[in-house]
């Protein structure tokens, strides 16, 4: 078990900022700042704090299911509960560049993170016949579910639709998780009919967002290993990485953050290249570098000028500098029209 103490020191080598300035009033901050929190607690406000930065603190299965295995007290269980609940609305703007907000409140990959927490919890509920609460949790499950769909169905815009389909097949993968630790029988049945695989049904209302990410964004779905060393872009909530593969304005803001030495954005470029090399089929890195070198085109030559011979020559590649020459607007602008095509085709075809 990672203890309190180092579990809020992972927190603050991934996200310094939220400890060493002030916020506007967070529950998740306080319970981080506790002297003595409870256990529960202080792994979901980690995971809140952390899951969208660079080095996410490694507590998914113990919000998931240890905890709510381990743990025999009704009470106790209830009152972890009703924390999941209250976290579902937990602030987001300091801790995440990945939402869409259509109207319906900002969707992102913490809904799924939070979604598979009420999932343990209501697997365990229904286990041990706790019917008030198995009821509640349920229900805030598919309330998310509605909001979610529904803020598919109202996307207008193409590029945050692609970046919605992309919320939702984590969402729904990461509820799949939280189902993993219910026990099999008829006590969870019913809601494992509900609740689990949605994301692999072929009609309904996730086939269109889950057909957008397998075919035009699955690559983008990788955990951003290469950037996990650049210890200077957890500096800022500012470095945040937003939602792949559209990355051209934080590559600009690479490029010009006060915050990052020109030795850093070559750290930063070098890991891009890297994760070029070795993730097959991503799109996102490229429009970093895009956005990084269009920002300041002296400087880019420079830091490409500074890289290790191998990277210097990726960079220089005849391939690689054609991918990173496609203006901003072409490359969005292909991809709306990708999407758009698909949407079109499968709601013909469901008709």
């Amino acid at each position: 078990m990672i203890g309190p103490a180092a579990l809020v020191d992972l927190v603050r080598n991934t996200a310094p900022f939220l400890l060493d300035r002030e916020w506007p009033p967070a529950e998740f901050l306080d319970i981080l700042k506790s002297r003595a929190p409870d256990y529960f607690a202080l792994c979901l406000a980690a995971h809140h704090a952390t899951v969208a930065t660079f080095v996410p603190t490694d507590v998914d299965a113990k919000i998931r299911g240890v905890l709510w295995r381990e743990t025999r007290d009704r009470e106790k269980l209830q009152a972890m509960a009703d924390l999941a609940l209250r976290a579902m609305s937990w602030d987001l703007s300091f801790v995440s560049r990945r939402t869409v907000d259509v109207g319906l409140g900002p969707v992102s990959g913490h809904d799924g993170e939070r979604m598979s927490v009420l999932a343990g919890a209501h697997g365990r509920f229904l286990e041990s016949g706790d019917t008030a609460y198995a009821e509640k949790t349920g229900e805030a499950i598919t309330r998310e579910l509605d909001r979610e769909s529904d803020s598919f169905e109202r996307c207008e815009h193409p590029i945050e639709a692609l970046k919605l389909a992309s919320f939702i097949a984590h969402n729904l993968g990461d509820l799949n998780q939280g189902i993993s630790f219910w026990q099999s029988g008829a006590k969870t049945a019913a809601s494992k009919q509900r609740f689990e695989r949605l994301g692999h049904q072929d009609r309904g209302r996730f086939a269109i967002p889950m057909r957008l990410y397998r075919e035009l964004l699955s690559p983008e779905g990788h955990r951003n290993y290469p950037l996990r060393g650049v210890k200077a872009l957890r500096q800022s909530p500012d470095l945040l990485l937003p939602q792949a593969p559209f990355l051209d304005e934080w590559g600009a803001v690479v490029a010009t953050h006060p915050l990052l030495s020109f030795e850093s954005r070559g750290e930063v470029t070098g890991a891009l290249i890297d994760g070029c090399r070795k993730l097959a089929g991503q799109q996102g890195y490229y429009r970093a570098i895009a956005g990084l070198a269009g920002a300041d085109p002296g400087q880019y030559e420079r830091i490409v000028e500074a890289l290790p011979v191998t990277a210097r020559k990726d960079a220089r590649s005849a391939d690689f500098r054609k991918r990173v020459a496609v203006p901003r607007e072409s490359f969005e602008s292909s991809m709306a029209k990708r999407c758009r095509a698909i949407r079109t085709t499968a709601l013909r075809s469901a008709r």
